[in-house]
């Protein structure tokens, strides 16, 4: 998806459809000289590309013209862009272009691009031709994006749905599907470690509900391989492959993503247990760096529960809402630095302490048992397998705050 605004070429294309012509074109040739495809684009390096993009290319087979229709343009410029995207509330566009301006584009940044023949009819691809063409115009062009149900490859996904009659929503939604969001999120995230931990974290149980291939037909992969099974009418009595033929017209020179989402459980659980037992070693022995070690885990575990609270209260990300992990990452933990800092000086946590830790260690507890619960959604064991034994070290060691040498000073006293 690129961030670039053809307001321009997009009213050219709209003119198109009203000007009159000396030769037939895509705008106003008969369904029986176009030709459909859907073109799919390989991933990318930046973030928003990693999800990869996809275009449907109308293209009139006498005149040679061809014009791609994507769903997933954006403007970094446009007011309050980040404000809006921070709230769930993103702006996209429609645009049209002509084929081979767009496809060299994608040659230029080495990112795959594979085009797929479809078996429409005459007077499905008119039909699918017109509709691209109102979706095109100013007041149609825009929609409000969400990553995982409306985005750049559902919308070209319902477009041809809706020229088929329903034939590929029929077929596709009967069929399970292979991840979840979080798990395509994690596998396709997975070249940015920081940014896929931190959405992973961000995401609640609706990223890890049952998907079946047309939900997970958001991604333009997933949609390449599921137009490969499906079969349409023949016209004869029969039925033929909707996908005509397929051709990998620009190879992929990008580092491809894993087949498989990565297993976070052990690679945070040894993180968690590490920092733990850490925590532990330098409870008595290091009190300044336990103090700085604990510091650091208790601003972390604050900044992401606040954000986590932000994202369910006062955000459209219905992905991250109800998200379980604000039961480990609470800003609960903002009231247990001062105490932290004590502990240095060797001073005992104050009631108020103890009865934020009880009551975080309480959190804790809740987050495994929800977990164990039969029927639970949200799959966050990675991130229980990390909170866990930190809290359980750092409620031990504040306990131990109390200096020893009070109990020296008493059996001095009775001897």
């Amino acid at each position: 998806m690129r961030p670039i605004l053809r307001i321009f070429l997009s009213l050219t294309v709209l003119l198109a459809c009203v000007m009159p012509h000396a030769h037939a074109s895509v705008a106003n040739a008969p369904g029986a000289n176009l030709e459909v495809a859907l073109v799919t684009y390989g991933p990318g390096d930046v973030y928003w590309e990693r999800f990869g993009h996809d275009a449907l290319e109308l293209r009139d087979t006498v005149s040679g013209e061809a014009v791609n229709f994507n769903y997933g343009v954006f403007d970094f410029n446009e007011k309050n862009f980040f404000l809006n995207f921070a709230r769930g509330r993103m702006h996209y566009l429609m645009d049209a272009e002509p084929t081979g301006d767009e496809e060299g584009y994608y040659v230029q940044v080495g990112r795959s691009i594979t085009r797929q023949r479809l078996a429409l009819t005459p007077a499905q691809a008119a039909a699918l031709r017109d509709f691209l063409f109102w979706n095109l115009r100013p007041e149609n062009a825009g929609y409000n994006y969400d990553y995982y149900v409306d985005n750049c490859t559902t919308r070209v996904r319902d477009a041809l749905d809706k020229a088929l009659g329903g034939i590929i929503k029929a077929h596709l939604a009967a069929q399970a599907g292979g991840m979840s969001y979080r798990q395509q999120t994690d596998r396709l995230m997975s070249a940015q470690p920081w940014l896929m931990l931190l959405l992973d974290l961000g995401l609640g149980p609706y990223a890890d509900q049952p998907m079946n291939a047309w939900s997970e037909s958001f991604l333009p992969y997933e949609l390449q391989a599921n137009l490969r099974r499906i079969r349409v009418p023949d016209g004869h009595g029969g039925t033929q492959p909707l996908v005509q033929d397929e051709q990998l017209l620009s190879p992929n020179r990008l580092s491809v993503p894993p087949a498989q989402a990565p297993d976070l459980r052990r690679p945070l659980g040894a993180a968690g247990l590490a920092f733990a037992l850490l925590l532990v070693a330098t409870a008595r022995r290091a009190r300044r760096v336990h103090a700085l070690l604990a510091t650091l885990y208790l601003i972390a575990a604050g900044l992401a529960g606040l954000l986590l609270l932000v994202l369910w209260t006062l955000t459209s990300h219905h992905s991250a809402w109800a998200n379980a992990n604000l039961l480990l990452f609470s800003p609960l933990a903002f009231l247990l630095l001062r105490t932290s800092w004590r502990a240095r000086r060797g001073l005992a946590p104050t009631r108020f302490a103890n009865g934020v830790v009880v009551l975080q260690l309480l959190a804790a507890l809740a987050a495994v048992l929800l977990h164990l619960l039969p029927g639970t959604v949200q799959q966050n064991q990675p991130w229980i397998l990390f909170a866990l034994p930190v809290w359980l070290a750092l409620a031990w060691s504040l306990r131990q705050a109390a200096p020893p040498a009070s109990f020296a000073g008493a059996a001095s006293a009775r001897g």
